[in-house]
C-alpha cells in the first residue's frame, strides 16, 4: 500500500485557464513555481533553485477558484500526484502534476501578505475546505485541568544498562 498526497506552497507562474469538459466539468488549470534550496559546489553559498509544478484542479471549486487567482498569488495546495503519457506527432510525452484536493491562499489581493485563509477576499472569498456551519454558539470554557503529578524520573532514566 502507498499513499499519494502532495503538499506545495508557491507562487503562480501563469494566469489560471479555465474550460469545461464536453460533459461540463470545470477544469482549472495553472503552474506553481517552488524553490529547492541548495549548496553550491563551487561557492559554498546557499541558493535557490525553482522547480515548476502544474497543477490541475477540477469541479465547482475550480470555477470559483478562478476569479480570484492570478499570477504570482501565493498558495499552499495539498493534492495527489497524477503521470499522464501521450503521443503527439509520433513522439511520447509525459508529465508528472498535481491533482489539486485543497488550495488555501498564502498572501492578500494586494499583495502584503496575510495569515487568513482568504487574505482580503472577505465574504467574496469561498469556502474550500470543509464547510464551516452557519452558525455555532461559543463554545463553554474547559475546566481547568487537574495538575500533573510531579515525577522525578532521573533515577530510572539514566540507567547504567543504556549502551550508549
Amino acid at each position: 500500500m502507498s499513499i499519494n498526497r502532495v503538499i506545495i506552497s508557491g507562487n503562480l507562474t501563469r494566469d489560471p485557464e479555465l474550460r469545461s469538459t464536453q460533459s461540463g466539468m470545470d477544469v482549472l488549470s495553472f503552474g506553481v513555481a517552488v524553490n529547492d534550496r541548495r549548496r553550491n559546489p563551487n561557492t559554498g553559498e546557499w541558493e535557490d533553485y525553482p522547480n515548476f509544478v502544474d497543477c490541475t484542479m477540477f469541479g465547482n471549486r475550480a470555477r470559483s477558484l478562478s476569479q480570484y487567482l492570478t499570477k504570482g498569488t501565493k498558495v499552499a495546495i495539498e493534492g495527489k500526484l497524477r503521470w499522464s503519457q501521450w503521443e503527439r506527432d509520433g513522439q511520447k510525452r509525459s508529465k508528472l502534476e498535481v491533482i489539486v484536493d485543497e488550495l488555501e491562499f498564502m498572501s492578500s489581493r494586494n499583495g502584503n501578505g496575510g495569515a487568513s485563509q482568504y487574505g482580503d477576499y472577505g465574504a467574496q472569498a469561498p469556502s474550500y475546505g470543509s464547510p464551516a456551519p452557519a452558525y455555532s454558539a461559543p463554545a463553554p470554557a474547559p475546566a481547568p485541568a487537574p495538575a500533573a503529578p510531579v515525577i522525578d524520573a532521573t533515577s530510572s532514566v539514566y540507567d547504567d544498562d543504556i549502551p550508549f
